[in-house]
């Protein structure tokens, strides 16, 4: 394997959630349409038609694939996808350089965060949890600064 190449999430409302990455510096392609048999086989759904944008991060090589489903439309979410606990994939954490500036800074948007930001005591890591777009669960991490002998 070489690398993760992007991370797909669905979402019900594609621009709002290309505006609320796009709010952490990703940049994002125009909104293209997935349909036809080639994509209906491959995700095995009949009649598929969708939009996706890519998010793009410089700082990264992994994508993020933000996904809206006209057909077959999409189910609506179990009640409790975003808690911690739920089995399958919970989250995607972000590393910041200051993670402080960053809940300040998406607090004034009206992003509500799960808690203050907590350190691990046993790395030091300040993180803080928060939902984006259809309760998708997301994390700050900011990891603490290494002596390099300089």
């Amino acid at each position: 394997m070489k690398r993760i190449d992007h991370v797909n999430i669905v979402v019900s409302d594609l621009e709002r959630a290309a505006s609320f990455f796009e709010a952490f510096g990703f940049s994002s392609t125009e909104p293209a349409e997935l349909a036809g048999e080639w994509i209906s086989s491959i995700v095995g759904l009949k009649d598929v038609c969708a939009r996706y944008v890519v998010l793009s991060d410089p700082g990264s090589s992994t994508n993020i694939e933000l996904i809206a489903y006209v057909n077959p439309p999409p189910k609506p979410p179990d009640p409790d996808i975003g808690a911690p606990n739920h089995l399958g994939l919970r989250h995607i954490a972000f590393e910041v350089e200051d993670i402080e500036s960053e809940v300040s800074r998406l607090r004034q948007v009206g992003v509500a965060f799960k808690s203050e930001v907590r350190v691990y005591p046993k790395t030091g890591k300040k993180l803080v949890y928060f939902h984006g777009p259809d309760g998708i669960l997301l994390e700050f991490a900011e990891y603490p600064k290494r002596d390099r002998g300089l």
